[in-house]
């Protein structure tokens, strides 16, 4: 059993950057890909950001060259750093992990203020 525990998140200003950060526990010798998605109210859970155990990063394309993706495969961290943070970028942001299946943190709010 894979265990996240994400941190980082808040309010920001528009244009302003913030950090979020996620570690895995448990069963993480199984872990091939981890990354981010968001949940915005009243819209489904959407792909952000993911990077596989070999470097391999995806990003969405709402995000790209707004946001980077980062890991240490071997402590089975992950981290995305936010720029130019738009309001559209209000969500309730997930860590997620995939092994035999997906594992998801707690989620940890991110408010985009005007």
């Amino acid at each position: 059993q894979v265990q996240l525990v994400e941190s980082g998140g808040g309010l920001v200003q528009a244009g302003g950057s913030l950090r979020l950060s996620c570690a895995a526990s448990g069963g993480i010798f199984s872990i091939n890909v981890m990354g981010w998605y968001r949940q915005a109210p009243g819209k489904q859970r959407e792909l952000v950001a993911i990077i596989t155990s070999g470097g391999n990063t995806n990003y969405a394309d709402s995000v790209k060259g707004r946001f980077t993706i980062s890991g240490n495969n071997a402590k089975k961290t992950v981290s995305l750093q936010m720029n130019s943070l738009k309001l559209e970028d209000t969500a309730v942001y997930y860590c997620a992990a995939d092994s035999l299946r997906r594992f998801w943190g707690q989620g940890t709010q991110v408010t985009v203020s005007s």
